[in-house]
């Protein structure tokens, strides 16, 4: 279809797996090759060793299964993955423990005298190790900082060729300009209407005008219906950059002090590569923010805990932290 100027509309095609692995014979990867050889490997071997003992249509019958599962091993594919690697990935599952506590060392057994059913529970181990007040996160394992910053959309649909054009070279010039790992992710989660709802039905009473309060009644009472018939869903799109695992240096400080410069730098050049990326994405009429550490503590909770309750916040190091006991009857 062309639109009002007579431009046909222009159409980007982007694979949707970037890290897709590239084919090296008959449109098979090397993953796929080692497969089908280690197959064709096995196979050989129980012809070569069985056919003088085995009578012809029991040696095809047991090198059969071999050959198909050795196949569908290969190409098959399970949720844009590998079997192979979704195969190993479920085994992994099946043997990593279910239960997991908040511990900072591995669970001790019980005592001999106590006999114990199931599995012990193995620590948690979150991806995040610390979260500080300019909202960069310190990941854990080794893993150095990232921070997260949250973008908006654009109608990019409404938009003329000509602007669809100088929106994609804008976006694609800022991903060229990227020297470290950045994750975009989209999420979509469930929004309720009811507060907002209840807010305006409050509020209605105190306008000057009767007609303003009836129709602050009838939006509020919109809110409410729509809510109810529909799965109403909001949309935000993060960012994570990050600085990737911390280079170690060799200098004469001990470990903690290096760890903490080495935070430090990373804190400081993952802020500065936030702030450019919210430059670039204004560029772009995109607006964005850095996250601080309330907000990258609230997405870090729904994200791993999706509808859970929102975890206590913390006193700042200059806040003053008081007791207030009650007096007893």
């Amino acid at each position: 279809m062309s639109n009002e100027q007579g431009q046909r509309p222009m159409a980007v095609k982007i694979p949707a797996d970037v890290d897709q692995p590239d084919k090296i014979l008959y449109g098979l990867t090397a993953r796929q090759l080692a497969i089908l050889g280690g197959t064709v490997a096995v196979v050989l071997w129980l012809w070569l060793t069985f056919q003088a003992v085995v009578p012809f249509p029991v040696l095809v019958a047991v090198a059969t299964p071999v050959a198909a599962a050795g196949i569908v091993l290969s190409v098959a594919r399970r949720d844009g993955m590998g079997l192979d690697r979704y195969a190993a990935a479920a085994l992994a599952f099946m043997r990593s423990p279910k239960a997991r506590v908040a511990a900072g060392e591995p669970v001790q057994p019980p005592p001999s005298w106590c006999r114990m059913r199931g599995r012990l529970p193995a620590p948690l181990r979150l991806p995040v190790r610390a979260v500080r007040h300019d909202g960069v996160m310190e990941l854990a394992d080794g893993g150095g900082v990232a921070v997260i910053v949250r973008a908006g959309t654009v109608a990019f649909s409404l938009r003329t060729a000509g602007e669809q054009a100088s929106l994609v070279a804008g976006f694609g010039r800022w991903l060229n300009s990227l020297d470290s790992p950045v994750q975009l992710l989209v999420q979509a989660r469930p929004v309720d209407l009811s507060g907002l709802a209840d807010h305006i039905t409050a509020q209605a009473p105190e306008l000057p005008d009767p007609a303003l309060e009836q129709a602050a009644g009838e939006h509020a009472a919109f809110l409410t219906e729509i809510g109810t018939a529909h799965d109403l869903l909001v949309r935000q799109v993060l960012i994570v950059i990050s600085d990737g695992p911390p280079v170690s240096a060799s200098v004469p400080w001990s470990k903690a002090q290096r760890q903490r410069t080495t935070r430090e730098t990373g804190a400081q050049v993952v802020l500065r590569r936030a702030a450019e990326a919210v430059q670039a994405l204004a560029t772009l009429g995109v607006a964005a923010e850095v996250l601080d550490a309330d907000a990258c503590v609230a997405v870090l909770a729904e994200s791993l805990s999706p509808g859970g309750p929102r975890p206590v916040d913390n006193a700042a190091p200059d806040e003053l932290i008081s007791v207030k006991q009650e007096g007893t009857t």
